[in-house]
């Protein structure tokens, strides 16, 4: 079972935490943390009595590095690790795995909308005419690696097969982070347009 729903929130520029919109929040954490909490728990039920099964959990860069997010996208990201390794060592023993996955910035439409938000660009439809522009944040200014390597989303995909695979039998309450080399230092290059 895969856990992928997700919602940024609010502005993703953010602004300072003392402005924050506790409905906004609350609205973020019921989708992004509370929804992956229903999804482990009706899957454990149905994975438990067969004593087999993998659950599977979009977080994101967000939530292991400061700064990178709006706060409720950040911190519900940060709670889905905690939620997973939580279930993990419960379900371990009992034949289920909880993974996961931590991609960086995507060309995805909530994140092309993230992009555009931050960029103070007009939403897509509004006359902007600025992919271009949007596309270049992605490629080049947020996830490019050596060689020319970008993120996509079939990377996302491959990540999640392979954990669900026999291949990744043993493992169970980690985190992939699938970013390129973000998390652990990479420079993040500020998008000018």
């Amino acid at each position: 079972m895969f856990n992928n729903a997700g919602i940024t929130g609010g502005n993703y520029a953010g602004g300072p935490i003392e402005s924050m919109d506790m409905a906004d929040f609350d609205r973020v954490m019921a989708v992004n943390l509370r929804g992956v909490a229903a999804g482990i728990k009706h899957a454990a039920r149905a994975m438990v009595p067969r004593s087999q099964g993998c659950i599977l959990c979009t977080a994101s860069t967000a939530g292991v590095l400061g700064g990178s997010g709006p706060y409720a996208y950040s911190v519900s990201k940060t709670a889905v690790v905690g939620m997973v390794r939580t279930a993990a060592a419960e379900l371990a023993a009992r034949g289920v795995r909880v993974n996961a996955i931590s991609p960086y910035a995507i060309a995805t439409a909530m994140g092309t909308r993230s992009v555009r938000d931050m960029l103070g660009l007009p939403p897509v439809g509004a006359g902007a005419g600025d992919e271009e522009a949007v596309r270049r944040v992605f490629d080049e200014d947020f996830n490019e690696m050596g060689g020319g390597l970008v993120l996509r989303a079939e990377d996302v995909a491959r990540a999640a097969m392979f954990l669900a695979s026999d291949d990744a039998k043993y493992i169970t309450g980690h985190n992939l982070m699938v970013d390129g080399g973000f998390s652990v230092g990479k420079p993040l290059n500020v998008p000018s347009i």
